[in-house]
């Protein structure tokens, strides 16, 4: 969780690392890596314990604003607090993830995802760091997913995941080889790992 500006740095450094960027988004496109720069943003001033702080006040309203924006203009319904450092968002349309989800660092998250809970509950996913997952994958309940999974894509994951470093596909989805999650995410990862 943010909660001081040490924190909001260490966060977008590697955020921009999970885009593969050593600069600020280009004035035109890059949405998805706009997006995940203002989610910290909002976390930040939410997560702030000035409350009576006007500036910070009016920064967590404008932050507010922007993220609805972004939330409707991609399509997705990303809650703050919920993911760690490291978030990669692939292709918008059709991301719901519940708040009360919590999802580790380095996660790459593709197109028509759902991270939810059942029936209204307030218990959903709790997953790892440095997982995968494919477009269109739904990942349901009160379920755990460890380190370096790869969940693909239109896979269905109802049950808890028990093995780390592999990969699951299926529907419900089922272990179907040992290749961990790095083999997707390599090339952001072995660079935060050597730090």
């Amino acid at each position: 969780m943010i909660k001081t500006k040490k924190d909001l740095l260490e966060y977008i450094n590697a955020d921009k690392r999970a885009y593969g960027r050593k600069k600020s988004p280009a004035f035109f496109g890059d949405e998805l890596y706009k997006f995940v720069l203002i989610l910290r943003k909002y976390e930040y001033y939410s997560n702030a314990n000035d409350k009576y702080n006007i500036i910070k006040t009016i920064m967590r309203m404008f932050f507010k604003y922007k993220y609805h924006k972004y939330n409707i203009k991609l399509g997705i319904s990303i809650p703050i607090n919920v993911f760690g450092k490291g978030l990669c968002i692939v292709h918008p349309n059709g991301i719901f993830v519940s708040k009360y989800a919590r999802v580790g660092e380095n996660c790459r998250i593709q197109t028509g995802v759902v991270i939810g809970g059942t029936n209204g509950q307030d218990k959903a996913p709790q997953i790892g760091n440095n997982v995968y997952i494919g477009a269109g994958a739904k990942i349901i309940g009160n379920i755990n997913i460890p380190d370096n999974v790869a969940i693909g894509a239109n896979s269905v994951v109802v049950k808890d995941i028990l093995e780390s470093d592999c990969t699951y596909a299926g529907v419900p989805s089922k272990k179907v080889s040992n290749n961990s999650s790095l083999i997707h995410l390599k090339g952001y990862v072995d660079k935060i790992e050597k730090k």
